[in-house]
């Protein structure tokens, strides 16, 4: 191996992707589809292509989706899963009937597998809980009434995912429909088995993984994660879901420190990892999908604002609040990619180019569309109000 070439490309990429985060912050748009499209300019097609970094950075992708939902996990605690999914579970099928279909359905016009067809269909019905969740702090609407409607939704595509992921895996493996029930019992019963322990022991794990010294906190708990991914990965569950169950069962001051030491660690291999997945496809295949991510980006827009507006009627808010919290539900990211990840690696041809092009646009639409739901909700109030008999 080329020791120099390597730490050049991997340097050259790291400055490209301070690069694009700063650009993205200038703008106010998410990173993310920056960071595609700067693993297009460098993967098969692109301008410079890589050759001697790209095993780093394909180890270094998979560290990022662990970190991702790692982190994604230590925002909730086991009990408040549970409401949750008790209050907002109507709310949770509509959102997945509506938005998984178009992709299911692109996917079957276009000839693909079954394992494709799953594939974009979860492709197309996850919320990027990352990019919601800046929105809802970056513009100030974190103690909004509908913002616990958002997280609700968020948090039952996220157990819907535990057990979506097992059952995508078992069909990329070609394990079949039995493989795919014996992998969709495992994660349930794994699901089961750490809300159970979360509730009934937090205190004590806890304590356990808990220390005051950040050094120490932080390779406990990555060791952990890393530990229980690749126990995941052995029995065919899925590494993301593993991390994921891991972030529920910490809680309290464990999570909150977490937190602190893995976010910097996760915002640097998730930057990875959507490179890596730029990387991955052919800046040359996406004119051909064009048309489809637009048709699909179009639809999906639709019946994301649809269901979260609707959701959020449903628990009493108000108009500006309803339309809010449909916008915010639009942007698509880092589960997508994940899913489209697993299909193009296990060959799933077409899947990595749409699935690129159709994260990149609802990336960037979803977020301009929930700056400006404010002004979009007066101007419709003052339509109907300015329609009104005098």
């Amino acid at each position: 191996m080329d020791l120099a070439r390597t730490l050049l490309e991997l340097g050259g990429i790291i400055l490209l992707l301070g690069l694009l985060g700063r650009l993205a912050a200038l703008i106010n748009l998410s990173p993310i589809p920056l960071y595609l499209l700067g693993g297009l300019m460098f993967g098969r097609g692109g301008f410079i292509p890589l050759s001697a970094g790209e095993e780093f950075i394909s180890i270094g992708a998979q560290v990022g989706i662990i970190l991702l939902l790692l982190l994604l996990g230590l925002e909730y605690s086991a009990e408040e899963l549970v409401s949750n999914l008790r209050t907002h579970y109507p709310a949770g099928i509509l959102d997945f009937v509506l938005n998984a279909s178009p992709g299911a359905a692109a996917a079957w016009l276009l000839g693909w597998p079954p394992a494709g067809i799953v594939a974009m269909a979860g492709v197309t019905y996850a919320t990027s809980s990352g990019i919601a969740a800046k929105l809802l702090s970056d513009l100030g609407r974190v103690g909004n009434r509908e913002t616990p409607v958002v997280l609700s939704m968020l948090v039952f595509e996220d157990l819907l995912m535990a057990v979506y992921l097992p059952v995508l895996t078992a069909l990329l493996a070609g394990a079949g429909v039995m493989g795919g029930l014996i992998s969709v019992f495992g994660a349930m019963t794994a699901v089961a088995i750490v809300m159970v322990v979360a509730v009934r022991f937090g205190q004590t794990i806890n304590r356990l993984v808990f220390s005051a010294n950040d050094e120490l906190l932080l390779l406990g708990i990555l060791g952990i994660v890393l530990v229980v991914a690749g126990i995941a990965e052995e029995l065919h569950v899925s590494t993301a879901v593993g991390a994921f169950l891991v972030g529920i069962a910490l809680s309290e001051n464990v999570a909150e420190s977490a937190r602190a030491v893995l976010t910097p660690l996760r915002d640097l291999f998730s930057a990875v990892f959507f490179v890596f997945f730029g990387l991955q496809t052919n800046a040359w295949d996406i004119p051909a999908v064009l048309p489809v991510a637009l048709t699909l980006g179009a639809v999906t827009l639709t019946t994301k604002l649809a269901v979260g507006t609707w959701a959020a009627r449903r628990a009493g808010v108000g108009l500006p609040g309803q339309i809010r919290a449909g916008t915010v539900m639009i942007p698509r990211g880092e589960f997508s990619i994940v899913i489209a990840g697993f299909a193009a690696t296990a060959g799933v041809a077409g899947i990595g180019p749409l699935a690129a092009t159709y994260v990149m646009l609802m990336a960037i639409v979803g977020p301009v569309l929930t700056r400006v739901a404010d002004p979009l909700t007066l101007g419709i109030l003052s339509r109907t109000q300015g329609r009104r008999p005098g």
